[in-house]
This record gives C-alpha cells, structure tokens and sequence, in this order.
C-alpha cells in the first residue's frame, strides 16, 4: 500500500490558470494529509476539472506548484507510480473484456504478472464483476464500466487517488460498493481527492471538504464544521454549500467569515475555458 510520508499528500501552491482573458483559477492552495478522504465541491464552471488536471500532471499551471506525495508533478515519470486517475468518462477499450482492460493497464504500470493477476482476480470478486470479467465490456452496464474503471485507477495502489463523478449515474449498489473502497483505501493510508457534486456521498466519506467558487476555494473544514458554519447544528451541507456558492463569506449565518486556503473574498472570475461544465 501506500509509503509512509510526512509531508502532505497533496500539497498545491499559489494555483493560477488562465486561459488568454480567462481566469481559470486564481490563488488556489490545498494542503491535505496522508489517508484523507477530500471532497471538493463547487457549481458548474468553477474550475474543479482544471484544479484535478493540474493536481495530476495532465495540465500546467499558470502560476503556483503541485508535490504529490512529495513529488513535483513537472516530474511525469516519478509521479505516475503515486497516482490514480479516475476521470469522468472512463478510458476504455469496448472491445476489451475487463480482464483484458486490467491485464493491459497492469503491463503498462509493470506490474509483476504474478502480483498483478492475484490483485486482478480479488478486485474482480470484491466488485462483483467475475461472472462477466470475459464478457466485452460495450456490452456492460454504466455501474459494470465504472467499477472496472476504479479497478484500473487503483490496481497499482497508488499512494494518491484522485476520483471525478466515481457515483454519478450508478444504481444504489454500485454507488455504494465505490463508497465502501472509498473508505478502504483511506483506511489503509491511501489519500483520496473526490470531485463531485453528489452531496451525500461527500458527507458519507469525506474528512475534509473544499468549495471551489470562482476559481477560489471560499470554504473549507470538515462537513460538520461547514455545516454549523451556515446553519448551525441541524443545518445540511447543501445548506453551507448554497450559502458559500450565493455569495461567499456573505452567505453564511450569524455574521461568521469563511475559512479558505485561497482567501475569503473570492473576486469574480471569467468561466473556466477548460469546458469544465461541472
């Protein structure tokens, strides 16, 4: 499983993204421990999709740095052994079966056979997914492709695994085994980096929460603490989460500000140019 390290997993500085008159991103900083579940919220436009792809390598910032597990995510070849990457619209080849998707990725992350065939057939019985582990994976459900694509991020056991939308459209049994491995890998020390904006499923898992408003992240604590913050003890998180995102430190109750690693007063930003549309 993951190596030990005492710095923090994920620790980004100063993020600026513009895109020519754009700004994608403005100031972001994230400072998140080994073994945290981190939901990163935000409405459509506020730039969570430029926030992950730069976290992961695949985007370079304007401004600021990324280490991830204390590697310079500049540096591709020692990051990718550290990261798991499940996008939104998972990379798969239909006229794969699972299992021929899983021994592909497995010889690309030079796995040993030996070792990769022993994680491949245990991730194929937690997930269900034996019985059609030969079948072509067009012919699977979305719940079926997602859960193949969550293998495919996590069969190396990556210290960091970063996850977009991973519950999005599931039925409740997919949604929840996800959920459960969520929690697994946190448990064993793997950081997870949840993007969504399935409410539950952040008060489910997360320790941490960031909301991301504008290009800034204009709130962050844990869900019970964003939770008081906007209504006091029997408020929800979409309740501090349409109070941050309806504006900013203004939105929340009894006159208290915002805390953010990117500041409070989240100055309006142009839409990320990105298509992040989520």
């Amino acid at each position: 499983m993951p190596s030990a390290n005492t710095d923090a997993a994920i620790q980004a500085t100063g993020l600026r993204k513009v895109y020519g008159s754009a700004v994608a991103l403005d100031d972001v900083s994230l400072s998140i421990p080994s073994g945290t579940v981190y939901g990163f919220l935000g409405p459509n436009g506020a730039g969570k999709t430029t926030t992950m792809r730069i976290l992961t390598g695949l985007t370079r910032p304007t401004d600021g740095s990324v280490r991830i597990a204390g590697t310079d995510v500049r540096d591709r070849r020692a990051l990718a052994p550290r990261v798991g990457y499940l996008p939104e619209t998972p990379p798969l080849y239909d006229e794969f079966s699972a299992r021929e998707q899983l021994d592909y990725v497995a010889d690309l992350r030079d796995i040993p056979q030996s070792t990769a065939q022993e994680r491949i057939e245990r991730y194929l019985s937690e997930f269900e997914l034996r019985e059609d582990a030969d079948k072509r994976i067009d012919a699977y459900s979305k719940g079926m492709k997602q859960k193949t694509a969550f293998v495919q991020a996590v069969l190396h056991e990556p210290d960091v695994l970063f996850l977009d939308e991973p519950t999005a459209g599931l039925d409740p049994r997919a949604a929840r085994r996800i959920r459960e491995s969520i929690a697994a890998f946190a448990d064993e020390g793997t950081t997870v980096f949840l993007s969504t904006h399935i409410l539950p499923v952040v008060e489910a898992v997360a320790d941490e929460v960031g909301v991301l408003f504008d290009g800034r992240v204009v709130a962050e604590g844990t869900p019970a603490e964003l939770r008081e913050r906007a209504e006091g003890e029997g408020g929800s998180l979409e309740d501090a989460f349409l109070a941050v995102t309806s504006g900013g430190a203004e939105g929340l109750g009894s006159g208290e500000t915002v805390e953010s690693t990117a500041g409070a007063s989240a100055s309006p930003a142009a839409p990320d140019a990105s298509n992040d549309s989520r």
